[in-house]
């Protein structure tokens, strides 16, 4: 995976399995996307403005929690798409991973409640929380989720 100076600031906190406590879409190539929860769109969910994980964490970087799968779909490719909780009870996150479990991109929300339904067809996923919390993506790219 490289070394610690390699890695980006995701896969950093991925490796001890922690997330920043932002609603947000991490790759593990070092690019962030603000993301929000929006019943009214066929995704769930609208992707926002990019930004710079390694500025938010050199401002706060304490303010990550540890997560945890409760939810496991293999994959063809030998990964899995994975989903869970935060520290909180109000957390939920989702998850594409290699064979390895090392981050290809993750999504976490402040408030959904864990994502423990993962639904997979095709390339085409969706995520539903304890909540009831819907979300559809793209498992090949999220940031392509159907229309805002």
């Amino acid at each position: 995976m490289g070394t610690q100076e390699e890695l980006t600031a995701i896969q950093r906190l991925w490796a001890d399995y922690r997330l920043p406590i932002l609603d947000a879409l991490h790759f593990a190539d070092g690019r962030s996307f603000e993301v929000e929860i929006d019943p009214d769109v066929p995704s769930g969910m609208r992707v926002q403005e990019q930004f710079d994980l390694e500025e938010v964490l050199a401002e706060d970087p304490d303010w990550t929690t540890r997560v945890d799968g409760l939810r496991t779909v293999p994959l063809g490719d030998g990964g899995v798409l994975w989903g869970g909780d935060g520290a909180t009870g109000s957390n939920g996150f989702f998850a594409r991973l290699h064979a390895d479990l090392t981050l290809v991109w993750v999504i976490f929300f402040q408030v959904s409640n864990p994502f423990c339904d993962i639904r997979l067809s095709g390339t085409t996923a969706e995520f539903r929380s304890t909540s009831g919390v819907a979300i559809t993506v793209d498992i090949d790219d999220p940031t392509r989720s159907g229309p805002a």
